[in-house]
């Protein structure tokens, strides 16, 4: 009797070590589900209420977990944020210094106009920043780095302009085509850069402009804005440009 009992219990029990690495499998499955519903941009209402049924399956359907799990909805997702800040901070950047530029070359253009310098002067707004082009008749004589009397005055109230700017400034010097060979100019690039030099070192008399955010170079011929076949054509390209460059592009 005892025998066919102990036979009977043997016959009844049912193997359930499958169930482990079933779980387990499940327990990736969901995790991987978090994961993926947690890098999709949803609001945080809806990962909040998802929490709640993965750790009502972890808790009580699968009793893998002493204690259930929980998940931070008040974090947010730094790839998520990383991509809506960041071009919104840096457009609205962009807008703010393209207005101030916009009100400086307004006061540029009222010095011109008051002045009567339209031939000589004018001002552009590009992607690069605020160009200032300044013709070399209204600075320079010919073939020479130093300033005429008239051109301090103008160098000193470009100066003033500068004043509140708080981007970095290029002074660059332009020549026409046609060399040059003296002992003070080897080189149409020795005449650019000098007259860059000069007109930069005038402008730094004024005290309220900061050097460090200042440089100079020269051209030479290589970047003209006109033809160089034309007396009219060498004259527009002799000329000194200050570039009140863009920090935010």
């Amino acid at each position: 009797m005892t025998r066919k009992r102990k036979e009977k219990h043997h016959e009844e029990h049912i193997d359930e070590t499958w169930l482990i690495p079933y779980a387990d499998l499940l327990t990736l499955l969901l995790a991987l589900f978090i994961v993926l519903f947690a890098s999709s941009q949803v609001d945080s209402k809806k990962l909040g209420d998802m929490g709640q049924v993965f750790n009502a399956l972890f808790a009580g359907n699968m009793g893998m977990m002493n204690q259930p799990s929980t998940i931070n909805t008040n974090m947010p997702n730094p790839n998520n944020t990383a991509q809506s800040a960041v071009p919104s901070t840096l457009s609205s950047n962009v807008s703010t210094e393209t207005v101030q530029l916009m009100k400086l070359k307004e006061e540029v253009d009222k010095f011109i106009e008051q002045n009567s310098l339209s031939t000589h002067l004018s001002s552009t707004l590009t992607d690069e920043g605020l160009m200032i082009t300044i013709g070399e008749v209204a600075l320079f004589p010919s073939g020479s780095a130093e300033l005429l009397p008239a051109a301090k005055t103008i160098v000193s109230e470009i100066a003033v302009l500068l004043q509140p700017a708080p981007q970095k400034i290029t002074i660059v010097g332009h020549t026409d085509n046609v060399p040059i060979n003296t002992t003070e100019f080897p080189s149409n690039w020795d005449l650019s850069s000098k007259r860059a030099l000069n007109f930069m070192k005038l402008l730094l008399r004024n005290p309220q402009l900061n050097p460090e955010k200042f440089n100079a170079t020269g051209y030479g011929e290589f970047h003209p804005i006109a033809t160089n076949d034309t007396a009219q054509g060498r004259q527009h390209n002799r000329r000194v440009e200050v570039l009140i460059k863009r920090i935010n592009r």
